[in-house]
C-alpha cells in the first residue's frame, strides 16, 4: 500500500525545510563495502587456488585491506574534491556571466523554462522573480545548465566512510582464517557470499530494484570475482 516517507502539515514542512538538504554518504559505504569485501575475497580464493598457507591467505588479506582501502579512500578523496572544484569554478564563471551579461543569462533562464514548458506571464514571471534574486539565479543556472547540486559532499567525511566500510566488511573473508577454524575455505566463501548480498540489499535504498534483486546481483557479481581469482591461483599453482 502506498504510503508518506514524511508529514506534510505546514509546521513539519517548515522545520524540515530549516535544517537543509540532507548530504548522504550512503553510497560511500555502499562502494567501500562491496569493494572491500570483492577485492580481499579475491585474493584470499586466488591465494587457495595456488593451495598456499592459511598463513599466507591472512597475511595477503590484511595488506590488501590495508593497501586497497587506503588507496580507495584515497581515490575518494580526491575524487569528490573534484566534483567540489568544478562546482565552484562553474559557480564562478555563472557570477562573472551575471555581472557582465545579464540580458543573456536572463534569456538563458527564458530559455530553460520555457523548455519546462512556461510560456507567456508566466514564463517571465520567473525570469523576473529568479533575476531579481542573485543567489536563486545562480543556484537555478548551476542545478538546470551544468546539473550540479547545491549540497556538496566533504572529501574528508566521503573518504572516511569508505574506508571504514571498506577493512569492515573486507575483514569478513579473513574471520575464519584468523580463528583458525578446520577448512576456513567454506565457512570464508558463505559469509562472503552473505556479506555481498547484504551490502546489495542496502543499496535498493536508493534503487529502483527490489531488495533482494540488488543483492542478488551483487552476490553473483561479487561471486564471479572471487571466482576469477580462484581459476588464476589454481592454473598457477604449479609455478609457486
Amino acid at each position: 500500500m502506498p504510503r508518506l516517507e514524511h508529514s506534510h502539515k505546514p509546521g513539519d514542512i517548515a522545520k524540515r525545510l530549516r535544517h537543509g538538504p540532507h548530504v548522504s554518504y550512503l553510497r560511500d559505504w555502499v562502494y567501500g563495502g562491496i569493494d572491500g569485501t570483492v577485492t580481499t575475497f579475491a585474493v584470499m580464493a586466488g591465494v587457495v587456488g595456488a593451495d598456499l598457507s592459511a598463513t599466507v591467505v591472512v597475511i595477503l588479506g590484511l595488506a590488501n585491506l590495508l593497501a586497497d582501502g587506503f588507496s580507495m579512500a584515497a581515490s575518494n578523496f580526491t575524487g569528490t574534491k573534484a566534483e567540489r572544484d568544478e562546482y565552484e569554478q562553474l559557480r564562478s564563471m555563472e557570477e562573472r556571466h551575471i555581472d557582465l551579461a545579464p540580458e543573456g543569462e536572463r534569456e538563458e533562464i527564458r530559455q530553460i523554462f520555457r523548455g519546462k514548458g512556461f510560456e507567456g506571464e508566466a514564463l517571465e514571471t520567473v525570469v523576473n522573480v529568479l533575476s531579481q534574486h542573485r543567489e536563486s539565479w545562480i543556484e537555478a543556472m548551476m542545478a538546470e545548465e551544468h546539473g550540479m547540486a547545491a549540497v556538496q559532499r566533504s572529501p574528508a567525511r566521503a573518504a572516511l566512510y569508505t574506508f571504514i566500510a571498506f577493512v569492515v566488511c573486507g575483514s569478513v573473508p579473513l574471520l575464519p582464517y584468523l580463528a583458525r577454524v578446520d577448512q576456513p575455505e567454506w565457512p570464508s566463501a558463505i559469509m562472503t557470499a552473505a556479506v555481498f548480498f547484504a551490502i546489495g540489499s542496502v543499496r535498493s535504498l536508493w534503487s529502483p530494484k527490489s531488495w533482494w534483486l540488488a543483492g542478488t546481483e551483487t552476490l553473483i557479481i561479487g561471486m564471479l570475482a572471487a571466482g576469477v581469482a580462484y581459476a588464476v591461483g589454481y592454473g598457477l599453482r604449479g609455478l609457486v
